[in-house]
C-alpha cells in the first residue's frame, strides 16, 4: 500500500546475542501482546522514527520529535485535503476510526491546536501500548476509546463533529459493516452541516472496492473526491485511495495540487465529475440483510443503525 514500505532493524539484542527485554530498554522496541494478536515495534535505520506492525501488517508509524512529519503517503493526503479546507485556529472536533498509534491524530492536533480528537479502537492492549510508549497528546486533545467503530458511531450525537476518519483495517481490510449505505447514513448524521467524510481505501488493481465505496459514500454526500497515485487508478498496482465526502463543495485547488505532487509517490485528486465518472456503474454496498432494491446511488436516511 502506498507510504507502508519502511526501512527497519531488528530489535536490539544484548551482547549474548537474546532479545532485549522490553521493559529492560528505554526504548519502545519490541514485540508486544495485543488483544487481536502481536504489535512489533521498530526503530527507522536513522533512528528518527518508529514503525508500528500488527500482526505482520504495517499499521502506523511515529516519528517522536515531529509530530507534523508524517511518513505515510496516504496520511500524507488525508493531512493535505484537511489542510486545503481549514484554518489553524479552527476548533475543529475530529473523529478517528482506527486509532492505531494516533499518527494522524497526533498530526493534527499539533496542525490545529484548538482541535479535539476521539481516536477508536477495537483492541484494548494496543491502545494502552501506544499510549504508554509514545508521547500523545493528552485529554481533552486527544481521548482513546476502546470499542467496535460503527457501535460508536452510532452512539455520537447528531452534529459533533467537523470530520470523521475511517482508517479501519483487519489484516489489510477494511471490516465490511463499515462501508455500507448504512454506515455512511451514520457518519452523515454524526458530520455537523458541511462536514468532512474521509476513507482509506485499500484496493487490488481491479479496483472494484473502491468504485463500490465510492458509489456508497457518494449516495450520500452530495460531493466526493479521491485521491491516488495516478498508476494505481490505471490499474498497474495495488495501495490506497483516499476518498472525500461533504455536503460542501470539495476544491481540487492549485495549492492541494501542489502538496500532493511534491510527496515521495505523488498523487492526483479527481473532483466530484471526474470520482462519479470513475465509479459509474458499481453496485451500492448494504448491509446483510437490508432492503438492497433501492437504486444504485440513491441512499435514503435511516434509522440508527444496529449495533454490529
Amino acid at each position: 500500500m502506498a507510504g507502508r514500505r519502511r526501512p527497519r532493524r531488528p530489535p536490539a539484542r544484548t551482547a549474548a546475542g537474546t532479545p532485549v527485554a522490553a521493559d529492560a530498554s528505554p526504548t519502545p522496541e519490541g514485540v508486544f501482546d495485543i488483544d487481536s494478536g502481536t504489535a512489533r515495534i521498530t526503530a527507522d535505520d536513522d533512528g528518527t522514527g518508529w514503525l508500528i506492525e500488527v500482526n505482520g501488517v504495517q499499521s502506523s508509524h511515529i516519528v517522536t520529535d515531529d509530530p507534523l512529519r508524517l511518513e505515510f503517503e496516504y496520511m500524507r493526503w488525508i493531512a493535505a485535503v484537511i489542510d486545503d479546507r481549514h484554518h489553524p485556529d479552527d476548533p475543529m472536533r475530529v473523529l478517528h476510526l482506527g486509532a492505531g498509534a494516533c499518527t494522524l491524530a497526533r498530526r493534527l492536533a499539533a496542525a490545529y491546536p484548538r482541535s479535539r480528537h476521539v481516536a477508536v479502537d477495537v483492541d484494548a492492549a494496543l491502545a494502552t501500548l501506544v499510549r504508554d510508549r509514545f508521547d500523545l497528546p493528552r485529554a481533552p486533545v486527544l481521548r482513546l476509546r476502546v470499542g467496535d467503530a460503527r457501535e460508536v458511531t452510532t452512539a455520537l450525537h447528531t452534529d459533533s463533529r467537523d470530520i470523521v476518519i475511517r482508517d479501519v483495517f483487519a489484516g489489510a481490510t477494511t471490516p465490511a459493516n463499515l462501508t455500507t449505505a448504512e454506515f455512511a447514513e451514520e457518519v452523515h448524521r454524526v458530520l455537523r452541516p458541511g462536514g468532512l467524510y474521509l476513507v482509506n481505501c485499500a484496493d487490488t488493481r481491479d479496483l472494484a472496492g473502491a468504485r463500490a465505496e465510492i458509489a456508497t459514500i457518494g449516495g450520500r454526500f452530495a460531493h466526493i473526491a479521491l485521491v491516488a497515485d495516478p498508476a494505481m487508478l490505471k490499474g498497474r498496482r495495488y495501495g490506497n485511495i483516499i476518498i472525500a465526502a461533504s455536503d460542501d463543495e470539495i476544491e481540487v485547488s492549485a495549492a492541494v495540487v501542489k502538496t500532493l505532487l511534491a510527496g515521495a509517490v505523488p498523487a492526483s485528486m479527481r473532483d466530484d465529475a471526474d470520482t462519479r465518472r470513475f465509479a459509474a456503474g458499481a453496485t451500492v454496498l448494504r448491509d446483510a440483510g437490508s432492503d438492497d432494491t433501492a437504486p444504485d446511488g440513491d441512499v435514503s436516511p435511516t434509522s440508527p443503525a444496529a449495533p454490529s
